[in-house]
């Protein structure tokens, strides 16, 4: 039986952490994030109000789908946030995968960037309450998705003239 890729222990970032057995390749598919598949409103009634459940390893698949890694969820949920990540998910026919973005060595703790979403810019309080602990050199301090930086209408109008430009010629 082959040696697993990856095993959970304890983790310098967070609790636990998901660590490589063996020398990874880049795009290695590692594992798919598996975990009971649940409505978002069944997910709003479990875990509404987020400060009470720091830990919550829900995965949006789309509009109506959550996976729930806490119930009935494998040992993808120990993979770690890092702002640094060496792994990237992959949705393919509405499953989640965790690949790797560049070889990985044996013993380095897998992560991905978790760009955690509200959908609403996050007050100074959802930043601590996710607060990143990766230790990365660009280190966002927040497991929160960076808010894009909106464009200046002017740079907006000049930028769809050079694409009318190019579809022109």
């Amino acid at each position: 039986m082959p040696k697993p890729i990856f095993e959970v222990r304890d983790s310098a970032i967070q609790g636990s952490g998901a660590f490589a057995t063996r020398r990874i390749l880049k795009g290695t598919r590692i594992v798919e994030y598996i975990g009971e598949r649940i409505s978002t409103e069944e997910a709003d009634e479990r875990y509404g109000d987020m400060s009470k459940h720091p830990h919550v390893v829900l995965f949006i698949v789309d509009k109506r789908t959550v996976i729930d890694g806490g119930a009935g969820g494998n040992d993808a949920r120990f993979f770690n946030h890092s702002c640094e990540p060496n792994c990237q998910t992959i949705m393919e026919k509405k499953r989640i995968y965790v690949e790797a973005l560049h070889a990985i060595e044996e013993g380095d703790e897998l992560t991905y960037d978790y760009h955690l979403d509200f959908g609403v810019a996050p007050t100074e309080e959802d930043k601590k309450q996710y607060a990143c602990l990766c230790g990365a050199a660009s280190c966002r301090g927040t497991m929160l998705a960076p808010i894009p930086e909106k464009k200046p209408r002017a740079a907006k109008k000049v930028a769809a003239k050079k694409k009318a430009a190019k579809k022109k010629a």
